[in-house]
Order: structure tokens, then sequence, then C-alpha cells
């Protein structure tokens, strides 16, 4: 496999999610094994260490992904581990994330880049919290692909009637909040079976394996590049001597191509005369470019300040959102905090939670008297400083923010601008 070839290749960004003991380093180290991803080296040090360790399925498969001594200790995942393999049709960066409740916010971590969730329940237990807090988790950030993977499926006799319980649950939920392609595949992920090669021992499943599936199925970018530009001034660059001034940031959103207009502070308007990147000047920037702008015109400008198209947002100093907690402190309403919006930072307060989502089961809580580690609420934000949110699209493109903690900088939640879960 040429490097070439792997250039032409489309990127699969995907993480796995799921309870603690579902699975997923196992299942993320049958891929990196069966697809032949890892080094003879790597493959030997496996060996010794599962043999050290008494293994007796041959290889502990999850020591590929399990790097940080303390999950090797504790046969756990604690850090989001990114893993890269490829086949001959794609290429793949894969985040293993934490299964424990109290790691929710590495999991967040990994969903936030991907474009396919792979969730794990283990066939004897079924849907349970962490299933309906990760699938909750995946809708809210955007994923329209989540594949369940109900592993262990050997330990319940390969039983279809134990499979398709568990998948007609798993697609009611999907479908309650908002994930419109969810697929379900019974597998074995320390016997290999329906990873990447098909199963022998489920002739009553035709469909495809894990591989498979993630090989065929739509890359969804969130189509950035399909909104109105948006670009959040990250640095101004002068130079004194030559009369030099550039605004330098990361195209968030749009297309922007020399001679056009763009928006800009109170009601401002200039036009694009130069786009420099550090390979020289180009004609256009698209989503996701790092680039200075220079404009026609002399006007102040700062770190925070939007640059945007002709459908710039209103600033605003009071938007709806919906937050999953993070942090340890508990946020209850009129709780002071830091917004950190693109490249803004304002000081804020929770002016109100709403809504306390249902995660496990219960009832949903209005009006609750605060947001803790993990949870999902829709609020209102309060600022002291004109923002211009929008609504959150594109996986993040626009609408997202996080909330900072004002004496110890810590990220306490991640909100998602007027954004509901249905």
């Amino acid at each position: 496999m040429t490097t070439t070839l792997l250039r032409t290749r489309e990127t699969l960004r995907l993480c796995t999610a799921g309870s603690v003991d579902d699975g997923k380093s196992t299942l993320v180290g049958r891929l990196l094994h069966d697809t032949r991803s890892v080094l003879a080296d790597q493959l030997a040090a496996v060996e010794r260490t599962s043999a050290d360790r008494g293994f007796h399925g041959g290889l502990d498969l999850s020591l590929l992904v399990d790097g940080l001594r303390a999950e090797r200790e504790q046969g756990i995942t604690i850090d989001v581990a990114y893993r890269y393999f490829a086949t001959d049709r794609r290429t793949f960066i894969l985040a293993d994330t934490p299964g424990h409740v109290q790691y929710t916010r590495n999991t967040v971590t990994g969903v936030s880049t991907s474009q396919v969730v792979v969730l794990l329940v283990d066939a004897r237990h079924g849907v349970v919290e962490q299933t309906r807090r990760h699938l909750t988790v995946a809708a809210l950030l955007g994923v329209r692909t989540v594949l369940l993977a109900v592993n262990k499926i050997d330990l319940v006799d390969w039983s279809e009637a134990v499979f398709r319980d568990i998948e007609a649950e798993f697609t009611s939920l999907a479908t309650d909040v908002g994930v419109d392609d969810a697929h379900v595949i019974p597998v074995s992920a320390l016997l290999g079976d329906n990873v990447v090669e098909p199963s022998a021992n489920l002739p009553w499943y035709e469909g495809p394996t894990v591989l498979e599936l993630l090989e065929s199925v739509e890359v969804h970018r969130g189509r950035a590049h399909a909104l109105g530009f948006r670009l959040p001034i990250q640095y101004v660059i002068r130079e004194h001597s030559s009369d030099y001034r550039g605004y330098a940031g990361r195209v968030d959103a749009g297309v922007l191509t020399v001679g056009d207009t763009v928006h800009l502070p109170e009601g401002r308007t200039s036009t694009v005369t130069h786009i420099d990147t550090a390979d020289g000047e180009v004609r256009s920037a698209h989503a996701g470019d790092s680039v200075v702008l220079r404009l026609a015109d002399d006007i102040d400008l700062i770190r925070g300040d939007l640059i945007a198209g002709e459908d710039r947002p209103e600033p605003t100093r009071s938007f709806a959102a919906t937050l999953v907690g993070l942090g340890d402190r508990t946020l209850r309403p009129g709780s002071p905090v830091k917004v950190r919006y693109g490249t803004s930072l304002v000081r804020g307060r929770v002016a109100a939670i709403e809504r306390l989502l249902d995660i496990d089961g219960r009832t949903d809580h209005l009006s609750p008297d605060d947001l803790g580690l993990n949870d999902i609420a829709h609020v209102r934000i309060d600022v002291a400083t004109e923002l211009p949110v929008e609504p959150y699209a594109a996986r993040g493109a626009v609408g997202s923010f996080l909330l900072i903690d004002q004496a110890s900088g810590d990220t306490l939640a991640a909100g998602l601008v007027g954004h509901r879960l249905r």
C-alpha cells in the first residue's frame, strides 16, 4: 500500500464509546490486528504481556490501545486513545474513549471530532444508562451515523432473540434523540466475529461486518463549506515599516475569494484585497484553512472580532443553549463564568437552567436547582459583552462554546447555541 494511494483515499474519523467492560479497547485492537495495522514489535510485546497476565484468549488485544500505565493495571480505559489504520478503500482516525461515568468529558472530546460513533453494549446486559448517555451526546454534537456493536454475543450462545431485543430498543432510542442513520451488528471482539471477517457462528445475521460498514458509510463532514463565511480573528499582524495589517485566523465556515465584501462589527464592511497563507498568497479560502486576510480599509479590529459574509449574525447579550456538564464544579442559576465563543473570551453567567434532560429513563427535570458533571440541560446564558452567536450547525463549525471557571480556568461545560434535543 503506497503513500500515494493512501493520500487519495477518503478519511473517516470515528470513535468508540460504551460502558465499562463492554470491550471497546478489544474491538479497536481487533480492528488494528485484523487489518494488519500492527507493527511486528508491537504484536510481540502484546503476546508477552498477554502471557504474563495469564490471558486465556490468545492475545489481549486491548493492550494495543490502553497505553497509560494506570489503564493497563486497572484493565480500563481512562484517556482518549487515538489510533490510525487503513484498508484498500479508506483510511481511518479512531478515538477509543472511556466507559466510566466520571470520564464522560473525555468521551465528549472524542465524539466532537468524529463523523461516526461506534457504541458497544454487552449482549448480556443490553442497553444501559451509559448507552443512552453516549447516544444523546452523539445526537447533540450532530453525529448522524451511529453503529451499535452488540459485543460478547458468544456469551449468550449466539442468540438471535437477545440480539433482536437489543436492536429494537436501540433503534427506538436513536429515533427519539434524532439519529437518523443507526446500525446494529452482533459481534465478538475477542473471537473476531463480525468485526473484520463475517461470522460463521451467526447464520441468522446477513448484514455487514463492522469494518464493511465503516468502509461504506457516507462520510458526513457537517457541510461547513455550505454555510456563510466565518473567520474569528485570532491575531492581528502589524508591520509598521510596510504598513502591513492582516487579520489571522482559521476559516470556521464558508468560502471567501479575493474581491469579496466582508461584514464586520458595528455594521461596517470592507473588501478583501489579499489572502495570505504560509505558502504564499491564494485566491480563495475554505472552511478549515488558516489564513491572514488583508482588507481595503484601515479598520481597527481585535482578537475575538468576527469577519463574516453578508449573513453575519446579530450580536446579543443573551441566548438559549444546551450544556453538557464537564467539570466537577456544579453550575447553578446565576453562576458567574467566562464564555469562550470562537476566539472571544467574555464574562457571563448561567441566567437560568430550564430543563435537565432525561438520560436514565426517569422524567425530565424542569427548572432544576443545578447542573453537574455529565448532566445535559437546556439553559439561558447572559454575557457582559455582545457576541455574534448563531445556532449550532455543521458539527460545531458555528454555534459551539465553552463555559470556563473564572478563578481556576477549568472547563465547566460545553455548549451548543440554540440547540434543543427532541
